[in-house]
């Protein structure tokens, strides 16, 4: 299981959640506690809002412990919101472009988790993307697909119900295809003014996800609390959306959707 932490609020340096505190992203990428696999080794990544519509990114395929360029960054970097992950593979070789976070325009995306039967799965999901959003497509992993599915779906105008339809499709399909389904999903994703994360998984194992405010008036959303504060850390339950905007946070009830027709038509070609 991959670790990732998130920021929304007044611009902090990057360092904050990704090297400075006692259980930073670094120190999770080599000693997470709250995952299958204590070592999280196959690549990193940042990606930041800064005065452009559009995030900058930086991602490598090193382990992000022995990147002395990330440790550089983060310490020069501040941001306002900011996404950042390191990487245990599941689905997609060990290379640059299977790195989180994506981007895609103004969207920025990072996931925790996996669907099974991808390999089964990867065809028909594909088939379902325009011409836009598949040749947006640049890496081999699940977590970059499940993005443009959603962007497909419309993610762009409402964000949560258009996740909540592709992983009901992704569902749906899987059910079809193969008979069964499971998928673990925690994930964060931004336009670059509000942010959002989901909880869920089809089983009792949705990957954890914490919550602690931060800076002024900000909150970081981590895949495991950053230090031994307990009480400063609210765990979000598994079927949960997060929205993180300038009203503060908001926690609802997360559900995948099915649109009947969605999984039974792919999408025209533009």
């Amino acid at each position: 299981m991959c670790r990732w932490a998130a920021y929304r609020g007044q611009p902090i340096y990057l360092e904050e959640l990704v090297t400075s505190p006692a259980h930073s992203l670094i120190e999770q990428s080599h000693c997470a506690t709250r995952a299958k696999t204590a070592t999280n080794a196959d690549g990193f990544g940042i990606a930041w809002y800064g005065d452009r519509p559009e995030p900058g990114r930086f991602r490598d395929v090193l382990p992000a412990w022995s990147d002395c360029n990330l440790k550089s960054m983060a310490r020069q970097i501040r941001s306002r919101l900011f996404l950042a992950h390191v990487r245990a593979a599941t689905h997609g070789s060990t290379r640059r472009d299977n790195c989180h976070p994506f981007v895609c325009d103004t969207w920025s995306f990072m996931h925790n988790g996996q669907i099974d039967h991808f390999d089964r799965l990867r065809r028909s999901m594909e088939s379902m993307l325009d011409d836009e959003h598949f040749n947006a497509r640049v890496g081999t992993t699940d977590s970059e697909l499940l993005f443009l599915l959603a962007l497909q779906f419309g993610m762009r105008e409402r964000p949560l119900a258009a996740m909540a339809e592709a992983i009901g499709f992704v569902e749906q399909l899987s059910i079809n295809l193969t008979g069964s389904v499971k998928v673990r999903f925690t994930a964060a994703f931004s336009d670059g003014h509000t942010l959002y994360a989901v909880r869920y998984a089809t089983d009792a194992y949705a990957p954890t996800l914490f919550a602690a405010p931060m800076g002024a008036g900000g909150h970081c959303l981590v895949s495991e609390p950053l230090n031994d504060d307990t009480d400063a850390w609210m765990e979000i339950p598994a079927g949960s959306a997060v929205t993180l905007s300038e009203k503060g946070i908001e926690v609802t009830r997360f559900q995948p959707s099915v649109d009947g027709a969605a999984v039974m038509k792919p999408a025209m070609a533009s």
